[in-house]
């Protein structure tokens, strides 16, 4: 299981209701189901993602986060899930405050812009960086807002959401102390569990 999925495990309780934002081919999910018990729902764009939810086994809708989530009453679930999506919406900070209506809780992973890697290789090749985490051009990347930790707690902050948790995952490693003590840096990714 990956390290942000463990991470996102731990934080989501028992038999809870769950939605995913832009919840790829459902692993997460059928993880939380099989392992804690969760009812849970996933929206996703992509076709061939939606698919693959659903020989996963997951409850899946075809909508454009983007778009809102009109459909659902406030605090309809316990957690709301968005995993290395948000930086790809037109809207970040709208999407933001549509998890917490409609959850009392919300997950937030994105990839960590400001990572020593990528500042190096801009700062010496003068191109974007392209590596494992982020293996697009900058003329076919999904990410549309690129930001760091310092930017994310900034926006946070202006919408009044508290942070319960935050973890840094730094490439291969988990738990270093350099991701502890300069995370804007050394965090390769964010991990937020926020509420209002």
């Amino acid at each position: 299981m990956r390290i942000d999925h463990r991470i996102i495990e731990d934080w989501v309780e028992p038999n809870s209701r769950v939605l995913d934002l832009g919840c790829g081919d459902g692993s997460l999910l059928k993880n939380l189901t099989e392992r804690k018990g969760i009812h849970g729902y996933g929206i996703e764009i992509s076709a061939e993602n939606i698919l693959s939810c659903v020989d996963n086994g997951v409850s899946v809708i075809d909508r454009d986060i983007d778009k809102g989530l009109n459909d659902y009453d406030d605090q309809s679930f316990d957690t709301v899930i968005m995993s290395q999506t948000i930086q790809t919406m037109q809207h970040p900070d709208k999407v933001l405050q549509e998890m917490l209506r409609v959850g009392r809780q919300c997950i937030v992973t994105f990839p960590n812009f400001g990572h020593w890697k990528a500042r190096w290789h801009l700062g010496v090749n003068g191109r974007m960086p392209v590596s494992d985490l982020l293996p697009y051009e900058w003329y076919n990347t999904p990410n549309i807002h690129f930001c760091t930790f310092r930017d994310f707690e900034f926006l946070c902050k202006q919408l009044q959401v508290e942070t319960l948790n935050r973890e840094v995952i730094g490439g291969k490693s988990f738990g270093s102390i350099f991701q502890k003590l300069h995370p804007n840096l050394f965090g390769a990714t964010a991990l937020y569990r926020l509420t209002k």
